[in-house]
């Protein structure tokens, strides 16, 4: 059944969607949608550039209001999807697929986004120095349902490196690393990211090379995941270090008409810089959101494509 307070009304959409197209044309706008979009924990790339996503649909589309939800990330949006709580979220591509390759059926991208990377830090005076001493270590995985933790449980399990684990938002966990409760924190997000920013401007620290690790999943798991590297110029004092990438995807729910998906693709890809500023006025605001292009952004591996976000990539090549 339908929960009036928290899934869209399929007449409404419909409606609204017709309106996106007789507005085209000069008609009158037509009955409004409401839209909720999954997004992300305190501290995380997923909580504001989904903000800023929603911001620019409410603006672009005729008649969409579109309202955040704050949750603990991919795997939990990827719940609230399903259960029509939420008809777009925010999702690491590692959580979406399936171990045989799949993907949810009653789920399709609208679009690739930009790759997160796997963060693994500690202060600079730890006594961490690899992978595995994280062996009986006080470690946040990151929110309940997270990528992150999605993400590091496979590498700890693949390493078969035992810690004391705990279930921290990004911002929680840079608290806690600060002031000792844990002795390292992973952390699966855009470069840089705020909650690891801020913890590198006020006290030294170190990020943990994760080169056979990243090797590992990549031949596990093939499809998700690459091989990649944080830049030096990304956390104050902190080096270049490798690690493995993940891409992101902007999920929505199959029942979603397509000419409202249609409008949705095209605001992403049209106003990518004024989702890149997140209506401040800063350029660099959002610098995950320059990594927004058409040519990556049709690359969802084994995730279909909503067929409205397919008709728009199908006229962005006319």
């Amino acid at each position: 059944m339908t929960n009036p307070g928290s899934r869209v009304s399929r007449r409404a959409v419909l409606l609204a969607a017709g309106g996106l197209l007789a507005g085209c044309s000069g008609q009158p706008e037509v009955a409004p949608v409401d839209l909720r979009l999954g997004t992300g924990p305190a501290g995380a790339v997923y909580r504001r550039i989904g903000g800023s996503i929603a911001r620019h649909i409410a603006q672009q589309v005729p008649g969409a209001t579109v309202t955040t939800v704050p949750s603990g990330a991919s795997t939990d949006n990827i719940k609230m999807l399903r259960k029509g709580e939420v008809q777009l979220g925010l999702t690491s591509l590692d959580a979406l697929i399936r171990t045989d390759g799949s993907a949810p059926g009653e789920l399709s991208a609208v679009c690739r986004l930009y790759d997160s990377h796997l963060h693994l830090v500690v202060m600079a005076g730890s006594k961490v120095e690899e992978f595995a001493d994280l062996k009986g270590k006080r470690v946040s995985l990151g929110a309940y349902d997270s990528g992150t933790e999605f993400t590091s449980r496979r590498m700890l399990e693949l390493g078969k490196v035992g810690t004391e684990s705990r279930n921290l938002s990004q911002a929680a966990s840079a608290a806690a690393l600060r002031d000792g409760e844990i002795d390292a924190m992973f952390s699966l997000t855009g470069v840089p990211t705020p909650a690891i920013t801020e913890l590198a401007e006020h006290h030294p620290i170190r990020l943990i090379p994760l080169d056979s690790q990243a090797d590992a999943l990549v031949t596990a798991y093939p499809g998700p995941y690459a091989p990649a590297m944080i830049p030096a110029t990304a956390y104050k004092g902190a080096p270049a270090t490798r690690t493995v990438a993940v891409p992101n995807v902007l999920l929505a729910r199959n029942d979603l008409p397509d000419e409202l998906v249609y409008a949705i693709t095209d605001t992403i890809f049209t106003h990518t810089g004024a989702i890149a500023a997140a209506g401040r006025g800063e350029p660099d605001d959002l610098p995950e959101a320059w990594h927004i292009n058409v040519r990556t952004g049709i690359s969802t591996a084994s995730v279909p494509l909503h067929p409205g976000a397919a008709a728009w990539f199908r006229d962005r090549k006319r």
